[in-house]
């Protein structure tokens, strides 16, 4: 576990039921004083939610507080590692993760943030659940898996063909661990993650091809706040995907800034500190007025105990 206590007074840990009645793991942290709003994460494939350090570091001093997820099948939550029945899973999980944290915080301003996998995850509920939606400050996604993805074309078909005979059948991504990061010191804490993995199944494969065609199909739709950042030199998750998704987003109020020469896990990579000032920056800009003064960290109540 990771050690936040010199700038965050509490963390807080605890299980949810998601479908089927899985009991899914997540975690929060959260700032002295009174909380103006709230950011909920959603993680990527193979990642588990103690990756977003960094995002937790910066926004806690500005009196946010920070809820991530541990997705089923990956990180501290029970199930196969990478498969889902259905994409409705993911779907369905993150719905109850966002129910867990109004219910805790009623009343507090709530971002939702998808990162690569979970970036279609979060996308794909937004647009499936516009009334639930329309309860969100706004969206982010970052380096969102929207086009072509760094899996070989033969582990894609591969997983196709097997998804209906054999949808457990699981294949290692074959994504080079090199591409998360241009920091060797970051590469380096991956390669000793014990809870990190590189597996996907055939299921996951024709849900998740399937789920990013019908968002695309559906951008038009899009109505809430959004905010995409990717890397420019992303080999995971190719610019070019969420470039035409951008496109194709008729919401005026929307944004996506493309990092030069930056990779896939923008959070942790060399430019970190520009890319969670670009955040904090588009989180400000969209918190409601009664709360917006609580930025920067000059709010004095007590944190109520929810």
């Amino acid at each position: 576990m990771i050690d936040y206590s010199d700038r965050i007074a509490s963390h807080r840990e605890g299980t949810f039921p998601g479908v089927g009645e899985l009991d899914l793991y997540y975690q929060s942290w959260h700032p002295e004083g009174k909380v103006g709003a709230i950011l909920a994460i959603s993680h990527g494939l193979g990642g588990h939610s103690d990756r977003y350090n960094n995002v937790i570091q910066h926004l806690i001093p500005k009196q946010y507080a920070v809820y991530a997820l541990d997705l089923r099948g990956h990180g501290r939550s029970p199930g196969q590692q990478g498969y889902i029945n259905a994409w409705s899973e993911f779907r369905e999980d993150l719905g109850a993760f966002l129910q867990l944290i109004q219910t805790q915080n009623p009343g507090c301003p709530v971002f939702l943030l998808g990162h690569s996998l979970g970036g279609v995850i979060v996308l794909d509920y937004i647009l499936r659940y516009p009334q639930q939606a329309s309860l969100l400050q706004g969206a982010i996604a970052i380096a969102p898996t929207l086009g072509k993805v760094g899996v070989s074309t033969v582990r894609v078909l591969l997983g196709k063909m097997l998804s209906r005979v054999w949808p457990r059948f699981t294949l290692n991504t074959g994504i080079d661990i090199s591409a998360a990061s241009r920091d060797q010191q970051v590469l380096a804490a991956y390669a000793q993650d014990t809870m990190r993995h590189t597996r996907a199944t055939a299921r996951l494969a024709t849900e998740f091809f399937a789920t990013v065609d019908w968002i695309n199909a559906h951008a038009a739709d899009w109505q809430l706040p959004l905010l995409i950042l990717h890397g420019g030199a992303d080999r995971v998750a190719l610019p070019a995907g969420s470039e035409i998704f951008y496109q194709r987003v008729n919401c005026k109020d929307q944004l996506r800034i493309e990092y030069p020469g930056a990779y896939h896990e923008l959070q942790n990579d060399l430019n970190y500190r520009e890319v969670l000032a670009d955040l904090e920056d588009w989180l400000e800009l969209h918190l409601p007025p009664q709360t917006a003064q609580l930025a920067g960290g000059n709010a004095e109540l007590d944190f109520p105990n929810s």
